[in-house]
């Protein structure tokens, strides 16, 4: 089962310094350091499935632009150790508004062999989330996989991700390590691209390669 913790404006708390990677850790740190440990994840693309209220439209960056939007939920390969620039737009709530998140892959999944795509790691930009964007807050999301020595004995619901807040002062990424093992972070505000800059390439991270994939029940 996999479910996501998270906290608004944490970057004013101070993470407690024994923990090796901390939730407030620029974007792409903790998906280096994941990668320096070796096994199967380099270059692997770990398929994603990013779920937004109905109706919005998600783009991916592509040559430090913005691809064409697509209707949510979007399902894409993305690299493991990289962080990926969104564009959401046509939000319920705003329809002229627009939020950029980011995705930061740092584990992958092991589905059986074959089947990577059946199992993507879900990643729900909620409507709270981006009412709380848009109103210039910072909120970061990890999402993780359940130890399933602790998961509770309930039936999951397919439609929405099992989640809950992080108090204030506790880093995200520290609990959801003691949950089970995290494999994507989330974050959301804090950051626009420049008008005069609209291609600037830190602000894409970059713009590392994907695979576009077809989302469940959904054709491409």
């Amino acid at each position: 089962m996999l479910g996501w913790l998270g906290a608004a404006g944490l970057l004013a708390q101070q993470p407690p310094v024994h923990y090796l990677h901390q939730g407030v850790m620029p974007p792409g740190a903790i998906g280096r350091q994941q990668l320096v440990r070796g096994g199967p994840l380099c270059g692997f693309y770990q398929p994603v499935e990013i779920k937004a209220p109905p109706g919005a439209l998600v783009s991916l960056a592509v040559a430090n632009r913005f691809d064409r939007p697509r209707r949510a939920p979007r399902t894409a390969g993305l690299l493991i150790g990289e962080v990926y620039r969104l564009r959401v737009i046509n939000l319920p709530m705003a329809q002229e508004a627009e939020v950029f998140p980011s995705i930061e892959v740092i584990d992958r999944l092991y589905p059986p062999a074959g089947q990577q795509s059946r199992f993507p790691i879900p990643v729900e930009l909620t409507a709270e989330d981006l009412r709380l964007a848009l109103d210039g807050k910072f909120v970061t999301r990890v999402i993780y996989l359940e130890d399933p020595r602790n998961a509770l004995p309930v039936r999951e619901d397919l439609q929405s991700q099992n989640w809950f807040e992080a108090a204030p002062g506790q880093d995200p990424l520290a609990i959801a390590d003691s949950l089970g093992r995290p494999v994507a972070i989330l974050r959301l505000g804090g950051r626009l691209p420049e008008p005069a800059q609209p291609s600037d390439p830190s602000f894409f991270f970059g713009s590392p390669p994907f695979k576009s994939m077809a989302s469940e029940g959904q054709n491409r």
